[in-house]
């Protein structure tokens, strides 16, 4: 879409196996870049992407409310597709962690062709019983905290709280729509918090990214991930099949219990799940799972030559 600049980086060896790094939220961005040091950057060019309206892609959602309804699983994989086609890559690894394992298995549903295979962690389907769980099933641990969080919502008669927020959010109201975001961070903090040693919740540089993260993370989570019915990735699933895949999850995963990646893994026979008994939603064991993940699906390939790249705006 040419209102969209979709922000880009490559680190470690252009000549190397290409590797797409696919973040959280929706919303959350490339963030300080952590994710460039889970593989050898002498083997693998590992691309990573600010999805459409956060991080360093332009403009933010929060700043263009007249493009918001284009901003969708179906153009996230479009702008997978720009990036991957103005780097001259015909294949690549695509890896994921939470909402974006959701897109990567969107997106490789989309164009198996150009996948040699999936490492996933926290693997989610935004499906929507997905959603229902943690904005309010997983309130049963914390139950105080989900009274707030129902009551924050405003919501109206037939609406559920995640479409209250979502709608609240990209409202014309800035000054509701930040008491929204607050009111949807206080919630995911709680939600953390129930898993032992986690971080109290996301941290945001300022009242914009938090905004940009609240709205793009309702907006999906209020539409199924744009994925639904015969279009969930669970209904979609033996699709996958002949695909390899890793799928990586926390025991202690409570927002995002273990069953799903139980069940895609179920019907996906070229999937191996490895499940982190000791974690929750991605800790330390579950991103170096990941790097290994990466280094066998590249398989014994001879080392490429040496060359370097920097981020780029697309």
């Amino acid at each position: 879409m040419p209102h969209a600049r979709i922000y880009w980086e490559g680190s470690g060896n252009p000549a190397g196996t290409a590797v797409l790094y696919l973040h959280g939220g929706p919303g959350s961005s490339l963030g300080s870049g952590g994710y460039r040091s889970l593989h050898n950057p002498r083997l693998f060019y590992t691309i990573g992407i600010d999805q459409r309206g956060c991080g360093r892609s332009t403009p933010a959602a929060q700043d263009d409310p007249g493009h918001l309804h284009l901003n969708t699983t179906q153009t996230l994989i479009a702008d997978i597709e720009a990036v991957r086609t103005s780097l001259g890559i015909s294949r690549w690894i695509v890896t994921g962690i939470s909402w974006g394992s959701t897109l990567a298995m969107a997106y490789t549903l989309r164009h198996p062709d150009r996948v040699i295979g999936l490492a996933m962690a926290a693997v989610t389907t935004t499906s929507r019983a997905e959603v229902d769980w943690i904005t309010g099933g997983v309130g049963r641990f914390c139950p105080e905290s989900l009274a707030r969080f129902s009551r924050d919502a405003l919501a109206v008669a037939g609406e559920r709280t995640v479409e209250a927020y979502a709608r609240r959010l990209a409202g014309e109201d800035r000054t509701d729509a930040l008491a929204a975001a607050g009111a949807w961070l206080q919630w995911e903090s709680a939600v953390a918090a129930l898993e032992p040693g986690a971080p109290a919740g996301p941290r945001f540089d300022g009242e914009r990214s938090l905004v940009t993260f609240a709205l793009l993370t309702t907006r999906y989570w209020a539409q199924d991930g744009f994925l639904p019915g015969e279009a969930a990735i669970l209904a979609r699933v033996r699709e996958l099949d002949g695909i390899p895949a890793r799928l990586i999850h926390g025991r202690r995963d409570v927002g995002s219990p273990v069953g799903t990646a139980w069940e895609l893994h179920r019907h996906w026979p070229s999937s191996r799940l490895t499940v982190i008994e000791d974690e929750g939603h991605v800790g330390p064991k579950a991103l170096a799972a990941l790097g290994a993940a990466v280094e066998q699906l590249r398989g014994a390939e001879p080392a490429p030559p040496v060359g370097f790249d920097h981020g780029q705006i697309l």
